[in-house]
């Protein structure tokens, strides 16, 4: 087995230390200003590495972390988890961000053909999916809301454009009890709008 170089060794450290998942940059920096084509070509050799291995390294929303291999995970869960359930309102808000972002409260409520509370916002930005990336330039400047790296981890997306098609929605039973919510959107593909983080939204 081919030794680490120590780039390899220095990003694997920093990130087992890392509070939080890091992107490349915020690598390179911590790394006393490492190039970050250096720092990539070392996530690389290091997630190929960690790929048999019982944890993984992978990139989530352009963040890098560890995390338990997917066919151990069940040696690690609790007996008794607290399960956090989004009620219809939430989950179709959610839907519509993700598939629509960066969007506006009006605009979600456009495409629901009801109202949305001001909590059901707030319940998907207290639990990290869903944050004000902006203000739409007409009057009001009303905010408008995308979805978070943290969004993506929780779901295992690596971006956007992994998000499922209405097809593989309908395929899996996925669509009940929020049919109409994604009838409604007319659901677009996601490779087709950027990122906010992309567009600088």
């Amino acid at each position: 087995m081919t030794a680490p170089t120590e780039i390899e060794r220095a990003v694997e450290a920093a990130l087992f230390a890392a509070d939080q998942p890091m992107t490349v940059d915020a690598l390179a920096s911590h790394l006393r200003d490492a190039p970050a084509g250096a720092v990539r070509a070392a996530l690389t050799a290091l997630a190929a590495h960690y790929q048999p291995r019982g944890v993984h390294l992978v990139e989530r929303g352009g963040r890098w972390h560890f995390q338990t291999a997917p066919d151990l995970a069940h040696i690690l869960r609790r007996e008794k988890e607290a399960v956090r359930r989004l009620s219809r309102a939430a989950t179709e808000v959610l839907a519509i961000v993700a598939y629509h972002e960066p969007v506006s409260r009006a605009e979600i409520e456009a495409i629901r053909g009801v109202q949305t509370s001001g909590g059901t916002l707030d319940v998907l930005m207290e639990a990290g999916w869903v944050r004000i990336a902006g203000r739409r330039e007409t009057p009001g400047r009303p905010a408008i809301y995308a979805t978070t790296p943290e969004f993506l981890q929780h779901f295992g997306l690596a971006s956007r454009r992994d998000l499922p098609g209405i097809d593989d929605l309908r395929a899996a039973g996925l669509l009940d009890p929020v049919d109409e919510a994604f009838e409604a959107l007319a659901m677009p593909d996601p490779g087709e709008s950027a990122d906010p983080a992309e567009s600088g939204a």
